[in-house]
């Protein structure tokens, strides 16, 4: 083989994998290859990605806060948390007095943000697929995914999951990518007043505002239709968690370490900061096919 066509294929297999593993981040070779990448790049990924810790202060949390404040001690839940950085955001806004949970189904990138949060009881971190989302119905007070949907295996139904866990009334914050990037990320981006449309119509949002906010990237502002109940509302995370045995809501504090279900008596352990719940729900539903 001449040295030309040697130096084409290296050249091929090259783009090849820069499309596949950086360009696409490993979506289109499955879950697994995703998780493992972000496993992989999870103590870089911050440098990686450079954020700009104040203006996101302006765009994000300050108008989410700003939205939510006729609501004593709002509970969040940050879809896809990462590294955690809107609970970080959340925490460095001194209006804010809830809670905010992030769920991520990286173990890496959940240590590093339980690494940055540390032992702030206004701040949990849970292990889960967000397809799954381990919480009763409209038992938040607003959802935000940030710049991950397009990365996540079943888009519809981690859509469907996150207005589910929205309380009417809610605001949900998302991102919609655009340019270079998005063109490349063939059937799972769409432009963002086509995925404005989507939100309308197929998961019944209103009030949909789309945002210039990066380059690469729109806010999409949405408000979650139907009443708001009069009722009260729990206020803890602990409070709206399902159980992965008995599927129903309410976690009661054992220990720092362990909680357990106030109704089957299912415990759910801490590691490093982190709810083991996605371990839980295997163990249960292994549990389950080995009855059947």
């Amino acid at each position: 083989m001449s040295a030309w066509l040697i130096g084409a294929a290296v050249l091929l297999i090259g783009a090849a994998l820069w499309y596949l593993l950086i360009a696409t981040e490993g979506v289109y070779l499955g879950r697994r290859v995703v998780i493992a990448l972000y496993d992989l790049y999870a103590w870089r990924y911050d440098r990686i990605k450079q954020f700009d810790e104040a203006w996101e202060l302006r765009t994000l949390a300050a108008p989410l806060v700003k939205a939510l404040s006729g609501v004593p001690r709002p509970l969040i839940l940050d879809v896809a948390t990462g590294t955690g950085r809107m609970p970080k955001l959340l925490q460095r806004m001194p209006r804010f007095k809830g809670q905010v949970v992030g769920v991520d189904y990286s173990w890496q990138m959940l240590r590093r943000a339980a690494e940055k949060l540390g032992k702030s009881r206004r701040t949990a971190l849970i292990h889960q697929d967000a397809t799954q989302l381990p919480f009763g119905d409209a038992a938040f007070d607003a959802v935000t995914c940030l710049e991950a949907l397009e990365f996540l295996p079943d888009q519809a139904a981690a859509l469907a999951e996150i207005v589910r866990v929205a309380r009417p009334g809610a605001p949900i914050l998302l991102t919609n990518r655009r340019g270079f990037y998005a063109r490349l990320l063939r059937g799972r981006v769409q432009p963002s007043a086509a995925f404005a449309e989507l939100l309308r119509r197929k998961y019944g949002l209103e009030r949909v505002v789309v945002e210039a906010w990066q380059v690469e990237y729109d806010l999409i502002w949405v408000v979650k239709g139907g009443q708001a109940s009069e009722t009260a509302h729990p206020r803890t995370w602990q409070a709206v968690l399902r159980c992965p045995r008995c599927a129903r809501v309410g976690f009661r504090k054992e220990s720092e370490r362990r909680l357990r279900c106030a109704h089957c008596d299912q415990a759910l352990d801490f590691a490093e900061g982190i709810l083991c719940y996605a371990a839980a729900l295997r163990t249960t539903q292994g549990e389950r096919s080995v009855m059947t």
